[in-house]
């Protein structure tokens, strides 16, 4: 089975996971592709291969004879795909991209939209049919993890470490590392192999924040509500207003940090406002948290104490501090890559990966491309030929 195979088979489960949902993992239809990934992990060669009781799914490649007291090297994935886009009934296709736009069926892949195009013009795109996401953050990393395993078992005379891997839900809604069973995982560095075009190797990432504004209005009828109704999704449109416009995402790029409105709902009564905050400086971070405190205090000498309620939650921190006395891990990374045929290209991460959380809790671990692309939307493709590349570079990787 080739790894575009695999990929393939792996988006056709529904994997979307819930911000809302307090169970673990925050949805149960994750737990049908992990139980399908414990075959597909045994298949491959793997020992022990399991799935707990929170979704996550443990195996270990063993070593080839000869190499079994090198350290064991941890490869991990996410299973879950992001709800921001619909993730039911993906229909994906393989088009060659000879150029100019790319119809998707329901949508358009477009080159004036999207001037990356161009890199890939000749190559094989798995695309969605513009109808939903396509899952490759982080399906496209499963793959690549399940069919080097399932290599190197095949040639057992080609020399290699054993190989830790864990696939885990809930990335997406920042949960990923909440139950990594640290017991069932025997490697002591790894890498997250989680989003990114081709050759990317990232060990610095933002920052992150969520922050929950709750607006509290009275509500009175529209025909007597002069000096009485207090609107609060009108005093929630406020605060959006006041919040510095040029610092969104879609104004910002490298390791600059942003407030980013995710979703908004409410009515005259009641408003809430869910913004994510991110920044790769520290203290920057600490600031726009600080920012979004004092404007909410702010807006309550306005409209009257306990208006509005600021509930800020710190998802993650920038892995920088943590990478930097393993520098190993990038520089085999760079070697790796540079094997494979792939020039890498170090670059920061504008978001984060369980290995964010994993390398602050003892575990060092940088991430690596798959090597997609507009990831979390109907846009989303990766070439057949990053997937097959990306496994090259894991082989090499894990070479003794």
């Amino acid at each position: 089975m080739t790894v575009l195979d695999r990929f393939l088979k792996y988006v056709s489960f529904d994997t979307t996971s819930d911000e809302e949902s307090q169970t673990i993992p925050s949805t149960q239809k994750q737990t049908i592709l992990g139980a399908y990934l414990v075959e597909e992990l045994k298949n491959a060669g793997c020992e022990d291969a399991h799935m707990d009781q929170y979704g996550y799914v443990y195996g270990t490649l063993p070593a080839t004879k000869g190499c079994e007291d090198l350290p064991a090297l941890g490869l991990i994935a996410h299973m879950d795909t992001s709800p921001a886009v619909s993730g039911t009934d993906i229909k994906p296709q393989v088009l060659r991209y000879e150029g100019k736009d790319l119809n998707l069926g329901a949508a358009v892949l477009s080159a004036s939209a999207f001037p990356d195009l161009e890199n890939y013009v000749g190559q094989d795109l798995v695309v969605t049919d513009g109808t939903t996401l396509l899952g490759a953050d982080d399906k496209a990393g499963v793959a690549e993890i399940v069919a080097a395993c399932a290599e190197m078992a095949a040639n057992p005379n080609r020399p290699h470490r054993a190989v830790a891997v864990c696939f885990t839900p809930d990335e997406e809604i920042g949960r990923g590392a909440n139950k990594f069973d640290f017991s069932a995982f025997p490697a002591k560095v790894a890498y997250t192999v989680d989003g990114g075009e081709i050759g990317e190797i990232e060990y610095e990432n933002f920052n992150a924040a969520s922050a929950r504004i709750t607006v509290h209005g009275v509500n009175i009828h529209p025909g007597s509500a002069k000096d009485k109704m207090k609107n609060a999704s009108l005093m929630g449109a406020e605060f959006i207003t006041r919040l510095p416009a040029a610092e969104t995402p879609a104004h910002t790029e490298g390791y600059e940090g942003f407030y980013h409105l995710c979703d908004m709902k409410g009515d005259e009564s009641e408003a809430v406002l869910n913004f994510i905050i991110r920044d790769h400086d520290r203290a920057r971070f600490e600031q726009r948290k600080e920012t979004v405190r004092a404007l909410a205090a702010y807006l309550n000498t306005v409209y009257g104490e306990g208006t509005f309620e600021a509930e800020i939650r710190d998802s993650y921190y920038n892995m920088k501090e943590k990478i930097l006395p393993h520098m190993d891990l990038i520089e085999n990374a760079k070697a790796a890559m540079l094997a494979a045929g792939v020039e890498p290209k170090i670059v920061p991460i504008r978001g984060g990966t369980d290995g964010a959380r994993l390398s602050y809790e003892g575990l060092p671990c940088p991430n690596l491309s798959t090597g997609g692309a507009n990831f979390h939307g109907i846009h989303e493709f990766i070439p057949v030929q990053s997937l097959q590349k990306m496994v090259t570079v894991l082989l090499e990787l894990t070479k003794a």
